[in-house]
């Protein structure tokens, strides 16, 4: 059980590093972290729109004196919830994985805001990506700030008298996906390579590489794990994350062997897997990342179309939740 409490806002975790929460830890409701050391201070990720960005900074800025103008921020990977609150970082340099500035470069926000708005024209999946993103966040203003200094596996940064090891893990979560650790602190900021309390995203894999990510992070000397999402956390949840990565891969190797389409066996999965996670229906997102995988088909997934098969089984599942109205026929769903 952690000492600190899931609740919204900065987090002093101790030696000047903080962790900022948003729960539930769902869909868009991602965490950040503050590192510094004197009058020196480096930034891990911003959040979903431009008022959370800026109320956190807010935030920051009247707890650490090191947080009055950021010198360095992190883009731990591409995401928009990690990424979209960049240009209120005025000043920092803005560092990233390299795999990580190039998706960030050809998924520019103005793509994902397009769907966000067009969708009562999308069927199913623009229902749902209303549903558990559009209709929470301000999307309003957001403009592409891409990183400004990249590198490829390892990089060294130091706050103050801190060091700071970069560590890009990925591809897994994403493309490009990046770990923070401060060994001085014994504290590691993962990004999204670590969840807890809720089902992870696999957009990129392959699974084995996530795997060894968390492999990496039990190897680490720390004590305090900051999650991409959910609470303040320890190499615990690491482990439960672990076990759900290679539990989902052999039950969705087993359906493929047999033959089931990677729906038939999301289905079948999500009915008994982690059922006390939240965000269930990403099964259907993390069995065709695998299935994929499996085929050896290295093309990006066919986003639209995976969205709209797992808004089937949530309409179903929670179908007072459809921004369409009871009734709706999702088998037929055109849009509006």
């Amino acid at each position: 059980m952690s000492k600190w409490k899931y609740t919204k806002g900065l987090h002093d975790i101790g030696n000047g590093a903080f962790a900022y929460l948003l729960p539930d830890g769902g869909w868009g409701w991602s965490n950040a972290g503050l590192i510094t050391d004197g009058d020196e201070s480096l930034l891990v990720d911003t959040l979903f729109d431009l008022p959370l960005t800026a109320d956190m900074l807010s935030t920051m800025r009247d707890a650490a004196p090191g947080a009055a103008s950021i010198d360095t921020l992190v883009n731990t990977h591409a995401n928009g919830d990690h990424t979209y609150g960049n240009q209120l970082v005025e000043g920092a340099v803005i560092v990233a994985s390299k795999d990580c500035a190039d998706e960030m470069e050809t998924r520019p926000p103005e793509a994902f805001i397009s769907r966000v708005k067009s969708w009562q024209d999308m069927g199913d999946a623009g229902a749902i990506i209303w549903e558990l993103m559009g209709r929470k966040f301000d999307f309003d203003g957001i403009k592409n700030t891409l990183p400004t200094r990249t590198f490829d596996r390892e990089l060294t940064l130091n706050v103050g008298n801190k060091r700071i090891e970069l560590t890009n893990v990925g591809p897994a979560h994403t493309l490009g996906d990046v770990i923070v650790h401060v060994p001085e602190d014994r504290i590691v900021f993962t990004g999204d390579i670590v969840f807890v309390g809720g089902h992870p995203v696999m957009w990129a894999g392959p699974v084995s590489n996530w795997i060894g990510a968390c492999d990496h992070i039990l190897g680490l000397d720390i004590d305090i794990v900051v999650p991409g999402h959910g609470p303040i956390s320890s190499k615990q949840e690491v482990r439960a994350l672990r076990s759900y990565l290679t539990e989902l891969r052999d039950e969705a190797r087993k359906r493929y062997d047999a033959g089931l389409d990677w729906v038939a066996a999301s289905e079948e999965i999500v009915a008994d897997f982690f059922n006390d996670w939240i965000d269930r229906e990403r099964v259907f997102i993390n069995v065709n990342t695998l299935y994929r995988e499996f085929d050896g088909n290295n093309r990006p997934p066919s986003a639209m179309k995976v969205f709209a098969e797992m808004a089937k089984w949530y309409w179903a599942e929670y179908p007072d939740r459809c921004p369409h109205g009871p009734g709706h026929d999702h088998d037929n769903c055109t849009g509006h």
